[in-house]
C-alpha cells in the first residue's frame, strides 16, 4: 500500500514537470486524487477510517429483510341472482340493486325479490304506476299516501305485488317485488273438492265454529246467525275454525252474498238471485265453467251486481277470485241488493259532507253512489255495522271474514229490510233449486 511520504514525492515530481498550458486542468485533477489517496491511506488504521469503511459497507439487515408477498384480494360476496324463470313482463327499475330472493311455494306470492335504490320512493312508485298502466296490467290496488306504498296488479296469469318503503336513517329506498305466475306453477292447483261447494240452494248445513270466543259483540252474533243459516264456511276444509280476522277472498264474499241474500229472502221468489249454468258464457277469463264458484260469480255478473263486461265495464275481464276483497268492493256489491233501485248521484264533496271521511279522494269514483246510498240507510248502514264509527274509510283495505259476515247479516235500507235473525225466526221452507 502507498504511504503518505510516497504520495508527497509523487506530488513534488508532478510539480516540477514542465506542462503545456493546455495540461493545467489535468494537473488539478491529479493533485485532488493524490490528496484523497493520501488522506485515506493515512487514516486507514485510524478509528475514523474504520468508521468510514463501515458506513460505506452494505447493511446486513437489508440483506436479511424478506421480500414482501402479494396480499390476496378479498373474495367477493356471492352475487344475488334472479330466478331463471323471472317473468320478463315485470318492469325492472334500472337504478335498483337486487339484495335477496325468497321462495315459498305455499305462500300467496311464492317468489319475493328484495331490492334497494338510492332514488326517492316517490320516483320509483311513479315509474311502476306508469309502466304497469302502459303495458296492459290490471291494477287492483293502488298506493295510498304514506310511508309504505303497495301496488297489486295482474296481467293474464301473472300477479305481482310491489311494495316501496322510503329510506330511514340514511339507508336506501327499499323495493320488494313479489309475484305469482300461475301459468308455470310447478304444483297443481288445489282440487275443487277442497273448496266448499257453491250454494245453489239457499239452505245449507248449520255450522258451529270453534274459534268465536275472542270475537267481540255484535260481530259474534252476526257470525253465529249466518252460521245457523248454513251461509258461512270454515276458513279451511281441514278444520272447523272460522278465523274471523283473516282477509276475506273475493270468491268467498260472492258465494256468501249470493247465499245470504237468497236464504234471507227465501219466502220471496221474485227477489231471488238466479245461479248461472254451464251453458252460460263466462264473463271472466279466470272463472271458467269448471270453477266451483262459477254459478255464483257468473250469476252475480249477469244480475249486474258485480262489474263485468255485461254491465259495461270493458276492463273487468278478470275477477281475481282468490284476491282479498277491499272495503269499497264489499259496499259496491252489497248496496244494490239493499236498495233495489237506482242509486243517488254522488260526488266526492257529498261523501265528505255526509260520512266525513278524511280519505275520500282515495275512493274509486264508481263507488261513490253506493256509499251515499249506504249513508242514507242510517243506523242500518253496512259501513256502521261492519266497521263501526270511523273517519277513515280506507277503501283499499282488505275486509276481514268477520266484517264480511256483518255486512251480509242485513239486507235493506233505513225503511225496509230483513236480517239473518228474521230469517231464523220465520223458519221458511227452503225454495227449490
Amino acid at each position: 500500500m502507498t504511504s503518505a511520504s510516497d504520495a508527497n514525492l509523487t506530488l513534488l515530481s508532478w510539480k516540477f514537470t514542465p506542462l503545456m498550458p493546455i495540461d493545467r486542468p489535468l494537473l488539478f485533477v491529479r493533485i485532488a486524487l493524490v490528496l484523497l489517496l493520501g488522506s485515506l491511506t493515512a487514516c486507514a488504521n485510524s478509528p475514523f477510517g474504520k468508521s468510514l469503511e463501515e458506513s460505506l459497507s452494505a447493511d446486513p439487515q437489508l440483506q436479511q429483510t424478506p421480500q414482501p408477498t402479494a396480499t390476496p384480494s378479498p373474495t367477493p360476496k356471492d352475487t344475488v341472482e334472479l330466478p331463471a324463470d323471472f317473468p320478463t313482463e315485470i318492469p325492472r327499475y334500472e337504478a335498483a340493486t337486487l339484495q335477496k330472493v325468497e321462495e315459498d311455494a305455499t305462500a300467496e306470492y311464492p317468489v319475493v325479490t328484495q331490492w334497494t335504490s338510492p332514488d326517492p320512493s316517490n320516483a320509483i312508485a311513479a315509474f311502476y304506476q306508469q309502466q304497469l298502466a302502459e303495458n296492459g296490467w290490471e291494477i287492483s290496488e293502488t298506493p295510498s299516501p304514506g310511508q309504505t306504498q303497495t301496488t297489486i296488479a295482474q296481467r293474464e296469469n301473472l300477479r305481482i305485488k310491489v311494495t316501496i318503503a322510503p329510506p330511514s336513517d340514511g339507508t336506501d329506498t327499499s323495493l320488494e317485488i313479489a309475484y305469482r305466475n300461475d301459468a308455470i306453477a310447478s304444483t297443481p292447483s288445489p282440487t275443487p273438492t277442497a273448496t266448499p261447494s257453491p250454494v245453489s240452494t239457499p239452505s245449507g248445513t248449520p255450522t258451529q265454529f270453534s274459534d268465536l270466543q275472542t270475537v267481540a259483540e255484535p260481530l259474534r252474533t252476526y257470525i253465529q246467525d249466518l252460521a245457523k243459516l248454513g251461509i258461512l264456511t270454515p276458513a279451511t276444509a281441514q278444520s272447523n275454525a272460522f278465523v274471523p280476522d283473516n282477509p276475506l277472498k273475493r270468491r268467498e264474499y260472492a258465494r256468501w252474498l249470493f247465499a245470504a241474500h237468497n236464504r234471507i229472502y227465501a219466502d220471496t221468489p221474485s227477489k231471488q238471485l238466479r245461479p248461472a249454468t254451464a251453458s252460460n258464457t263466462p264473463s271472466f277469463g279466470d272463472v271458467p265453467t269448471t270453477d266451483p264458484d262459477f254459478d255464483t260469480i257468473q250469476g252475480l255478473a249477469e244480475a249486474g251486481i258485480i262489474p263485468s263486461a255485461l254491465s259495461g265495464e270493458a276492463t273487468a275481464v278478470k275477477f281475481r277470485p282468490d284476491d282479498p276483497l277491499s272495503r269499497e268492493e264489499a259496499i259496491a256489491w252489497k248496496v244494490p241488493l239493499d236498495w233495489r233501485q237506482a242509486l243517488p248521484n254522488a260526488t266526492l264533496q257529498s261523501i265528505t259532507e255526509t260520512w266525513g271521511f278524511q280519505d275520500t279522494a282515495q275512493i274509486d269514483p264508481k263507488v261513490l253512489r253506493a256509499l251515499l246510498a249506504d249513508f242514507q240507510s242510517g243506523e242500518r248502514a253496512n259501513i256502521r255495522r261492519a266497521f263501526g264509527y270511523t273517519t277513515l274509510f280506507q277503501p283499499k283495505k282488505a275486509v276481514t271474514r268477520a266484517e264480511g259476515a256483518a255486512i251480509l247479516w242485513y239486507f235493506g235500507n233505513a225503511n225496509t229490510g230483513k236480517s239473518a235473525k228474521d230469517a231464523l225466526d220465520s223458519k221458511p221452507n227452503p225454495p227449490q233449486s
